[in-house]
C-alpha cells in the first residue's frame, strides 16, 4: 500500500523538477523536455479517463466506485492532476470544511466558504473571543492544509479573518504544470457521470 507522505514528497519533487526545466540553458533541450512531460501527461490522462469510463459501464455500482476513488487521498490527487475528479473544486472544498468543522470547533474556530472564482478560493475564518496569535496560526495551518489536500488544483487561497498567512510548502497543480503548454480538451465533463443524468 502506498504511503501518503511518500506520495506527497514525490509530488513536491516532481514540482521542483518541472520548475528546474526553466533553468535549462539550451532552448532545444528545454523544449524537448517540456514536450516529453506533456506527452506523458496526455498519455496517462487519456488512459485514466478510459479506465473511469470502463468502470462506469462495467456495473450498476460504477458511478459509486468512481465516487469512492475520488474520496481516496492518493487517487483523488491523481484524478485532480488530470482533470478527471468526479467532484468540482467548490464541492471538494465544502466537503472538506464540513469534515474538519469539529476539529476547528475544538479550537474555538469556524471556517466558511465565501466564494470560488475560477481557481481562487476565498474563506472566512472566525475565532471565538480574543484568540492569541499562536491559536490563529494553528487554525490557519489546519484550514490551509485541509483545503490544499482537497483542492490542489486551486490557483490561490484567501483566508479572511486571521493574521498574516503562515508559510506553506504547497505547490498548486496549476503552478506545477504552469511551464507546460495547455493540454487539448478532454472528455472530463462526461466523467461527472453521477451528476449528468446517467445514473
Amino acid at each position: 500500500m502506498a504511503d501518503d507522505n511518500d506520495f506527497q514528497k514525490r509530488v513536491h519533487k516532481i514540482g521542483g523538477l518541472v520548475h528546474d526545466l526553466e533553468a535549462v540553458a539550451d532552448p532545444a533541450s528545454r523544449a524537448a523536455a517540456k514536450e516529453l512531460v506533456q506527452l506523458l501527461m496526455d498519455l496517462h490522462g487519456t488512459a485514466l479517463e478510459r479506465i473511469l469510463e470502463i468502470v462506469f459501464r462495467s456495473a450498476v455500482a460504477g458511478a459509486q466506485i468512481i465516487d469512492e476513488l475520488g474520496q481516496d487521498p492518493l487517487v483523488s490527487s491523481l484524478l485532480i492532476l488530470y482533470g478527471l475528479h468526479p467532484e468540482e473544486l467548490q464541492t471538494r472544498v465544502e466537503q472538506k470544511l464540513k469534515q474538519i468543522s469539529s476539529k476547528l470547533h475544538k479550537m474555538g474556530a469556524k471556517a466558511t466558504l465565501v466564494s470560488v472564482n475560477g481557481g481562487e478560493v476565498r474563506l472566512r475564518v472566525s475565532v471565538d473571543g480574543h484568540a492569541c496569535g499562536s491559536t490563529s496560526q494553528a487554525v490557519r495551518a489546519a484550514v490551509e492544509e485541509a483545503v490544499y489536500e482537497a483542492a490542489p488544483d486551486l490557483s490561490s487561497l484567501v483566508v479572511e479573518g486571521l493574521e498574516e498567512p503562515a508559510s506553506s510548502g504547497f505547490v498548486a497543480v496549476e503552478k506545477l504544470l504552469g511551464t507546460l503548454p495547455p493540454s487539448p480538451p478532454t472528455l472530463n465533463h462526461s466523467l461527472v457521470l453521477h451528476s449528468e443524468g446517467m445514473d
